[in-house]
């Protein structure tokens, strides 16, 4: 006979004194780690070509693993495991650990992620503030690299502690830290390959690198948007002329460039072309959205950094309809340009008709949009039949990825969040899309399909990842490594599944 449905207990005996040990932490371990690592400008492979020779991704990835032994949770084994490519050149490392069961007849494991590698530098940061030069002011730890994503291993391992330190049972867990995330993860497969046969059977994975829609109540990500990156370059002469002489006979390669965008993109209201990169919207992601819209209004716009134009009014953004809004950031397609080459600076900008221009193009695709198919459409569409012949590539980046769209919560984890949401922010927990991409997220939904998903982080409204003035809001790192901790806890065993 079946067993009568059930969902495990309330793990927590004493919440207060669990949120107590994790504030405690964070102020005496945490916070100082983490502003010794911001000031380390570990750049991710891709905007530092010369990482192996400049140590800083082994300076960081170093620093952790020492401050993780440290720590002395109960059973831990700890290891930075180091691989090669085909050609012998060392793979970005990653950092590796173990920590057993101390819930009885647990058999599932829990895997925890995040990364260590940065963003580059980025421009327009306030005076007093730089992406390597940490500072603690009013709950926010500034600098680059603290929220995407240094906490998470410090938190990962806090919250462990908490649990063990109050005597409540988890899960076996493991750890999987990467130095490469920032570049599309690009040695990500070969090292979960490697570990496989260690990872065991992973029934919850909890991915610390993404983001809130406020400081209020515990986030949980449904949704990540894929991302096909490259250069577009046009090629018109062979070196700089007389803009007086040429211009109007030789075609400006910027104009060329220009009609191939508008091919992409319609530059009216930003909406792409092909529709081969959208896809249909699932209705309960439509639902959340709504249901997010009603929480967060107009601050789904307002949080960021609007320019202000003629007698001080704001630029609006392309919808001011909440729900729009975050339907447009997370599950429409996107282009944006975040970078250009074959332009001098202003001051040295002569009367000289440009050889060439090129655009570093991002492409934002919807969670259900195949990467490597979408890559191959946007280079065929770019490059085909170029006006006046010109010379046009677009050269796709290696790290294409995929977007991800959350299994279905099971009524325990469902419980669980609610109920952390509850106890550490005295409000309900949120289901968001977030724009950004994980390539961490696919590899892992199918290596365990059956797993859970807890996709959550502390990128709130202004934090600004990637760019000027990053910040970490560390009164919210605090709650969610609690909450964390609770929701490990509430994992069920074998004895509190249904039957």
């Amino acid at each position: 006979m079946n067993a009568p449905d059930r969902l495990p207990r309330d793990p927590l005996a004493d919440a207060g004194s669990l949120q107590a040990f994790v504030d405690e932490a964070w102020d005496r371990e945490i916070i100082p780690q983490l502003t010794d690592y911001i000031a380390i400008a570990a750049k991710s492979p891709a905007f530092d070509p010369q990482w192996i020779e400049n140590q800083h991704i082994e300076t960081v990835i170093r620093r952790a693993a020492a401050w993780v032994e440290s720590q002395k949770v109960a059973g831990l084994k700890l290891e930075v495991v180091r691989l090669s490519d085909a050609a012998g050149r060392p793979r970005t490392p990653v950092l590796f650990f173990e920590v057993p069961a101390t819930k009885a007849g647990s058999t599932e494991t829990v895997l925890m992620y995040g990364h260590l590698d940065k963003q580059p530098e980025f421009s327009g940061w306030r005076a007093d503030l730089g992406p390597w030069t940490p500072k603690y002011e009013d709950g926010k730890l500034y600098g680059r690299g603290g929220a995407d994503d240094g906490y998470a291993v410090y938190a990962a391992i806090t919250a462990l502690l908490a649990l063990q330190r109050q005597g409540i049972a988890h899960p076996r867990v493991v750890g999987l830290i990467e130095t490469c995330e920032e570049s599309g993860s690009y040695d990500l497969p070969s090292y979960i390959d490697a570990l496989r046969p260690r990872l065991g059977h992973v029934g919850l994975v909890v991915c610390l690198d993404s983001g809130a829609g406020n400081y209020d109540q515990l986030w949980l990500t449904t949704s990540l948007r894929g991302m096909v990156s490259g250069v577009l370059k046009v090629e018109v002469l062979t070196e700089g002329v007389h803009s007086g002489d040429a211009s109007g006979l030789v075609p400006s390669s910027f104009r060329i460039l220009r009609r191939l965008l508008d091919r992409l993109e319609d530059s009216a209201t930003g909406r792409l072309w092909p529709q081969s990169f959208h896809c249909e919207i699932p209705a309960e992601r439509i639902e959340q959205a709504q249901a997010t819209a009603r929480i967060l209004g107009e601050e789904v716009w307002k949080r960021y950094p609007w320019a202000c134009g003629a007698e001080g009014a704001v630029t609006l953004p392309t919808t001011t309809d909440p729900t729009e809004a975050l339907l447009r950031r997370t599950w429409r397609p996107t282009l944006s340009v975040t970078g250009a080459e074959g332009l001098p600076p202003l001051g040295s900008a002569g009367n000289v008709l440009r050889p060439y221009t090129a655009f570093k193009l991002s492409l934002r695709l919807p969670p259900l949009v195949d990467a490597v198919q979408a890559a191959q459409d946007l280079k065929a569409l770019l490059e085909a039949d170029p006006p006046y012949q010109a010379k046009v590539t677009f050269q796709p980046d290696a790290g294409v990825a995929s977007g991800w769209n959350a299994p279905t919560l099971a009524p325990w984890l469902h419980q669980a969040l609610e109920g952390a949401s509850q106890t550490f922010y005295g409000a309900p927990v949120g289901f968001i899309g977030q724009g950004g991409t994980i390539p961490l997220m696919n590899l892992l939904q199918q290596g365990f399909p059956t797993a859970q998903m807890m996709v959550c982080g502390v990128l709130g409204p202004k934090s600004n990842a990637h760019g000027p003035n990053e910040f970490l809001h560390v009164p919210y790192g605090k709650k969610l490594t609690a909450a964390v901790a609770a929701v490990i806890a509430a994992m069920p065993g074998p004895q509190d599944e249904m039957r």
